[in-house]
């Protein structure tokens, strides 16, 4: 098992490290929108995108090559498809519990790869989450790609529900 940290050093964004050292950041455009750049420490990065009338579909792109989509289904479950070396993957992305508050990344199969557990800083009323990545996940090709847009499928999934609440 492998830990992460995402932490918000402000309300648009969050770093993501493992072991102190950076792997990464989502940055948002603004608030209350979806859209994102990914950066990672190699120093690619991506953009994400919501598509469609109601922008109900993410992606996420390098240039104009689409690598990621999710959308939130019917039982609040996010599909994920990935796009990664021309093969595609699926992967389902879900928030487990009322009193065990965390989120989890399962693959097709039903195998838990990330689970993410938000803790609110209520300093400065931001999120910061702890990632727990199983052997498995450690071994897939674009895993920081992935982590990352999980964490914004947390974001994502926060903001649906708190929509969806009236809150």
């Amino acid at each position: 098992m492998t830990q992460y940290q995402a932490k918000s050093p402000n309300s648009l964004s969050f770093d993501i490290t493992k072991s102190d050292q950076l792997i990464g950041k989502l940055i948002y455009q603004g608030w209350f929108k979806f859209n994102a750049i990914i950066e990672l420490s190699d120093n690619s990065t991506y953009q994400i995108e919501p598509k469609g009338f109601w922008g109900t579909t993410i992606e996420l792109k390098d240039g104009e090559n689409v690598l990621l989509k999710f959308n939130m289904n019917w039982n609040g479950e996010i599909i994920i498809q990935t796009f990664f070396d021309n093969a595609e993957k699926d992967y389902i992305f879900k928030h487990r519990g009322i009193f065990k508050d965390s989120y989890v990344l399962t693959d097709h199969e039903g195998a838990e790869l990330l689970v993410m557990k938000p803790h609110l800083k209520w300093s400065v009323m931001n999120y910061e989450y702890t990632i727990t990545a199983s052997d498995n996940f450690e071994t897939l090709p674009q895993k920081e790609i992935l982590l990352i847009s999980s964490l914004h499928c947390a974001n994502y999934y926060m903001s649906m529900m708190t929509t969806f609440m009236g809150v």
